[in-house]
C-alpha cells in the first residue's frame, strides 16, 4: 500500500527530504516521475496509463504536502519502515487503504525507479 498525508499536515516539510523515491511534494508543486528517479521516456502508471517521465503532473494537493502514490514504495528496499511516518511530528503520514500493494510489488516498483 502507499502512504498518504492527511489534512492534519502542518506543512513542516520534515517528510519531504526523507523520501528515497522523491514521492513527497509541497502543496501546489507539480511533480514528475523522473524527479529523484532514473525513469526516462514512457512509464506506466498504477492505473495502466502511460506518461512521459519528464511531463509535469498536476499537484496532488494545493494546501498541504502530498505523496504521489505511483512513486511511493513505503521505503521498501531502503528502510524498515516508511521514513515520512517516522519523522512526522503530527502523525499525518498514514497507510492509504485505497492503494494496497504487496511487498514484492513495492520492491519491483523501487527497482524500476532506481535502475
Amino acid at each position: 500500500m502507499a502512504i498518504k498525508i492527511t489534512e492534519e499536515c502542518i506543512n513542516c516539510g520534515a517528510c519531504e527530504p526523507e523520501c528515497p523515491n522523491n514521492a513527497i511534494y509541497e502543496g501546489g508543486a507539480e511533480w514528475r516521475f523522473s524527479d529523484g528517479t532514473s525513469l526516462k521516456g514512457m512509464v506506466s502508471r498504477m492505473d495502466g496509463s502511460q506518461i512521459d517521465a519528464d511531463t509535469a503532473q498536476t499537484p496532488g494537493a494545493m494546501d498541504i504536502y502530498y505523496i504521489v502514490t505511483d512513486k511511493c514504495t513505503e521505503c521498501v528496499g531502503f528502510h524498515d519502515e516508511p521514513q515520512c511516518a517516522s519523522v512526522c511530528p503530527v502523525d499525518c503520514c498514514v497507510d492509504d487503504p485505497d492503494f494496497r500493494e504487496e511487498k514484492d510489488a513495492l520492491m519491483a516498483k523501487k527497482d524500476k525507479m532506481h535502475a
